[in-house]
């Protein structure tokens, strides 16, 4: 749903961010709004952190504690320097009047922002997730009214981040909705597991295409050859050596981990003694 502006790239710790944040509202409030930080690219804006801000908002008036807004983004520019305020997000389903007023105090803090909106209470049936940017529409000199234009969203997340959405993803079929953490030595036969499985896919596509069962996708054999150039040239032997040296050193690691730990839990002990 949009073609206007640019693409919105959001990171799923944003989206963790903001359920939480409304999971934690106040009593009575009906949604929760906040800041959201990123950079801004030519042609899209990536969304990597947000913060929620305090309001009180009834049916006629809205109050937004804007010192703590820039006091929060003060702390940030220390830990993350590059992320810059872009926009605004608020839980719901709908744009309301008061989206208007606080999109008007975001506009002095950043050149054309973006408003988020999350429908976390699934008034839609499922957790609605857009985003706009607004335009002055109206006469000159005469009313001018603001409307909000929808904006394209993708979905976007570094590797540490698909660990967590990997998790989560898991919790949806099992009874109890909960997943713990597993072992480095799990994560990597996981992940060797989806190479290989990928690996037999991208295989029997190509013997597809040779039999001519499947007709050939330049887009496709590009991909491909761009796959196969990034295969560093190394021979089985090579590649046994470095792998077995790697093993090597992470079972040293843990190793001295754990008798860190060991030492740690002994003087605790003889401390109380």
């Amino acid at each position: 749903m949009s073609v206007y502006g640019p693409a919105v790239k959001i990171h799923p710790v944003v989206l963790a961010s903001i359920c939480d944040s409304y999971e934690r509202r106040n009593e009575g409030a009906s949604r929760v709004i906040g800041t959201l930080l990123g950079t801004i690219e030519k042609h899209s804006i990536e969304v990597t952190n947000c913060f929620s801000v305090p309001h009180n908002e009834s049916e006629d008036e809205v109050a937004v504690d804007m010192e703590f807004a820039k006091n929060m983004y003060e702390l940030h520019k220390r830990v993350s320097p590059t992320e810059v305020i872009i926009g605004w997000y608020a839980t719901g389903f709908d744009i309301t009047e008061h989206s208007v007023l606080i999109h008007e105090y975001y506009s002095r803090e950043a050149t054309n922002p973006i408003h988020l909106t999350m429908d976390t209470a699934l008034q839609s049936g499922k957790m609605s997730i857009r985003a706009y940017v607004s335009a002055q529409m109206g006469v000159p000199g005469k009313t001018v009214g603001v409307m909000f234009t929808p904006l394209t969203i993708k979905y976007v997340y570094y590797d540490t981040e698909r660990i967590g959405v990997d998790l989560l993803q898991r919790t949806r079929v099992l009874p109890s909705r909960t997943k713990g953490l597993t072992s480095d030595l799990s994560q990597v036969a996981g992940s060797a597991a989806r190479v290989q499985d990928m690996l037999t896919t991208m295989l029997a596509y190509i013997d597809d295409v040779v039999s001519g069962k499947v007709a050939a996708d330049n887009s496709v054999g590009r991909f491909l050859m761009d796959l196969v150039n990034k295969v560093p040239t190394i021979s089985a032997e090579d590649f046994e050596n470095m792998l077995n040296s790697n093993i090597n050193d992470l079972l040293m690691v843990t190793y001295l981990s754990n008798l860190t730990q060991a030492q740690i839990a002994l003087n605790e002990k003889l401390v109380l003694l």
